[in-house]
């Protein structure tokens, strides 16, 4: 059996696919099986997978398109993995090819979730680094604690490589047919493992193509991705609750209250780029669930921007352009 499964889904990913293929198959650790899960693809794509068939490492699978987000694609993946740890990379993506190597220690150690960093290079062929924290093992629920508010992409699943085991072991999974599937899952899988390093190796490069900025101005799908990080948010507060009654040991009130601050603060934040109407609206939702509760006031600035957030989170918004 493999060590790493690498689970790339992919929509209409001709484009991409084979430079993927071919950038991943290029590791130095050469102890991994690639998963490709097509999610419903009616370009070329086929036609590229054909030169695979008889590649040992590369699997194939086809999923009818039913969904929209990647989180069906990602936990097909999770099922039919053979590996001991879970590699997510995106298709337009690539990753460096000695990133497997220099996690091989950490993986030989056992360590349930490892980090790594990223790198940005925008449509100007620049190079963009990633900063965040770096520490050796230690707790899940510390882990999250560091992450959350100090490392801007800690919830892309990308970054990872995560245990199999500790998807069934915590029954927990990406959401379908939602979008912002990473945002609802990994810090609460982060704060549930128990062990997490850090490490200062930057091995995953996010391609921002012309394409990847496009796909961001559709309108209504920003309001659905909105709708959707709501979603997440009840479901957190679900999870914490079931959490709590249940047999497992439960998380700190610190990190509770940290994830509830995090995923408030998500949410705010997603309205910025809607019209002032759709704004309004989600602020009514937002002020039912009674989310600015979440926020602390230790401080002036806390204080200032809690008081500010209760009067008009359109008004929030605003001074924050």
């Amino acid at each position: 059996m493999p060590t790493v499964s690498i689970i790339i889904p992919f929509f209409n990913g001709e484009k991409y696919l084979k430079n993927c293929v071919q950038n991943i198959r290029k590791q130095k650790y050469q102890d991994f099986e690639i998963i490709l899960i097509d999610d419903g693809s009616n370009d070329n794509s086929k036609d590229i997978i054909k030169q695979y068939v008889n590649d040992p490492k590369i699997r194939y699978y086809y999923l009818p398109k039913e969904t929209v987000g990647v989180g069906k694609a990602r936990n097909y993946g999770i099922q039919v993995a053979q590996g001991k740890y879970i590699m997510f990379v995106d298709v337009d993506d690539y990753i460096n090819e000695d990133l497997l190597e220099n996690l091989r220690k950490y993986i030989n150690q056992g360590v349930d979730i490892i980090k790594y960093k990223m790198k940005i290079i925008n449509s100007g062929q620049k190079e963009i680094k990633c900063s965040g924290p770096v520490f050796n093992t230690i707790s899940g629920e510390e882990a999250f604690n560091r992450l959350c508010f100090k490392d801007k992409y800690f919830d892309s699943p990308c970054l990872y490589l995560i245990k199999k085991e500790l998807f069934s072991h915590t029954n927990l999974n990406f959401k379908e047919n939602m979008y912002h599937e990473d945002f609802g899952l990994i810090p609460i899988l982060i704060s549930k493992s128990k062990t997490v390093i850090s490490t200062e190796i930057y091995g995953y490069l996010y391609i921002q193509s012309e394409e990847s900025i496009m796909r961001n101005k559709d309108y209504q799908k920003k309001l659905k991705k909105v709708n959707d990080k709501i979603e997440h948010y009840k479901n957190m507060l679900k999870y914490l609750e079931a959490d709590r009654l249940g047999d497992n040991t439960n998380l700190s009130n610190r990190t509770i209250q940290n994830m509830k601050i995090y995923y408030t603060n998500s949410v705010i934040l997603s309205l910025k780029d809607l019209k002032r109407k759709d704004r309004i609206i989600f602020e009514q939702k937002i002020n039912e669930l009674h989310m600015i509760d979440n926020l602390k006031a230790d401080n002036i600035r806390q204080f200032i921007k809690k008081c500010i957030l209760r009067t008009s989170i359109e008004m929030y918004l605003m001074m924050e352009k």
